[in-house]
This record gives C-alpha cells, sequence and structure tokens, in this order.
C-alpha cells in the first residue's frame, strides 16, 4: 500500500509538470518578445515610476518592505522554521520545507541565465537592482515563503493536524491570520518590485508562478497536502 498522504506515483510526475505550465507559456511569451505583454509591461512601469517620483514617501515604504521580504531575510527564517520542526519530530515538512526552498533558490538564478532579460531602464530611477529580470527573485521567494506558511501553519478543523503545527482544529481567526499573513508576503512584496522600477510586471508574474508551481511540486512529491492527513489513522507527525 502507498504510504499514508503519498499520491499514486504515476500522477506525480504528471501533476508535477502541469503546474510549472503557466510559468512555462508566460516565459514563451517574454522570449518571443510579445508586443501585447510587452507594451504591458511598459505601461505599469511608466505609470507607477511616475507616481514613485513624485511621491518620496512611497519610496521608502517599499523600499523597507522589499529589504525585509528579500530572498536572504526568508531564507534565515526559513532556517529557523526548519530547526523548530526538527525539534518537534516533524521529519517530513522538515524536509519539504528545505526541499522547496533550495529548489525554489536553484531554479530563480538558473532561469534568469537562461531567459536573460534585463530590467527596466528608467530616468531618474527610485531604486536599483543588480543582475537580470525574469524571473524576479523577490517575487519567487516570497511565494515560497508564503505556501511553506500556509503548509506549515494552517490545518485544517476537519483534519488531525500535520507535524509542527502548533494545534488542531486552528480557529477562523488563526486561519485569517495565516492567509493574509501569506497573501501580504507574496503580492505586496511582488508589487514593490515593480512600484521601484527594478522588474517588470511580467517578471513578478512569472515569480509567483513559478514559487506557486515549487510549492504544488514539492507537496505532491512529498505528500504533504493538507487533506492526505484525513486518511491516517491517528495524527502521528510525518515521518
Amino acid at each position: 500500500m502507498p504510504a499514508a498522504g503519498a499520491t499514486p506515483s504515476g500522477r506525480t510526475p504528471a501533476v508535477s509538470l502541469l503546474t510549472f505550465l503557466p510559468f512555462a507559456l508566460l516565459a514563451g511569451l517574454v522570449l518571443g518578445g510579445w508586443a501585447p505583454l510587452h507594451r504591458l509591461d511598459v505601461t505599469v512601469t511608466e505609470h507607477l515610476h511616475g507616481y514613485a517620483v513624485a511621491h518620496p514617501i512611497w519610496v521608502r515604504v517599499m523600499s523597507v518592505w522589499t529589504d525585509a521580504f528579500a530572498p536572504m531575510p526568508l531564507r534565515v527564517a526559513a532556517l529557523f522554521l526548519v530547526l523548530w520542526l526538527a525539534r518537534r519530530g516533524a521529519r517530513r515538512l522538515t524536509v519539504w520545507v528545505v526541499t522547496t526552498m533550495v529548489v525554489g533558490g536553484l531554479l530563480g538564478p538558473l532561469l534568469k541565465l537562461l531567459v536573460g532579460r534585463a530590467r527596466p531602464e528608467l530616468p531618474d530611477p527610485v531604486a536599483e537592482a543588480p543582475g537580470l529580470a525574469f524571473p524576479s527573485g523577490h517575487a519567487l521567494n516570497a511565494m515560497l515563503a508564503a505556501g511553506v506558511l500556509v503548509v506549515v501553519f494552517l490545518p485544517r478543523p476537519s483534519t488531525p493536524a500535520r507535524a509542527g503545527q502548533p494545534a488542531t482544529g486552528a480557529g477562523p481567526g488563526v486561519q485569517a491570520a495565516v492567509w493574509l499573513g501569506a497573501l501580504l508576503i507574496a503580492l505586496v512584496t511582488g508589487f514593490s518590485r515593480v512600484a521601484l522600477g527594478v522588474h517588470w510586471s511580467s517578471d513578478v508574474l512569472a515569480g509567483w508562478l513559478l514559487g506557486l508551481a515549487v510549492v504544488i511540486a514539492t507537496t505532491t512529491a512529498l505528500g504533504v497536502w493538507p487533506r492526505a492527513a484525513s486518511h491516517r489513522r491517528s495524527p502521528a507527525p510525518h515521518r
């Protein structure tokens, strides 16, 4: 019999590949120089840049946020989470968090090199960032962090808690707080990159899509879907 919480082996590769399809399609449009996407990128960037130049306080707020939720701080936070999960004996979740952050962290720079897209070049820039643009590393890592937050800390009331979670049957307030935190981390961090003029909007969308694909693929491969807990006979930790 398959292990509890695992997906059928034949499905896992197919599911994993399908989750990357939206990102692949967007990358194809960028590489192909699709005119409507280019026009949208330019329009959004010019509009937000004009607002940023006229509102220095806005730039400061976006800069503080983008630095606080940059890839390195999120990786440090993930490291502390891994140590906490390991101390609780949540082996599968520990492996899943490490796998998710490492896979996403490696894919981002590799795909930047493969796509080779330049960042926006704006008159009177309000911020600068080194390297290539597609996909946004900030958006990618923020989505990874949001996925980790949801998977680790959002038990469903109808199922036993997964290993490493503080409690079973989280109330509506806790669930709302987890979802709100995850959404803010992912959405505002990605938006800040466009608001500061260091990424095109499609770079950020690509980062979100890639991060979501990695989270879905790793949860599928390692069997840590929330609904998987309902098939276990006891709320034992992932081993």
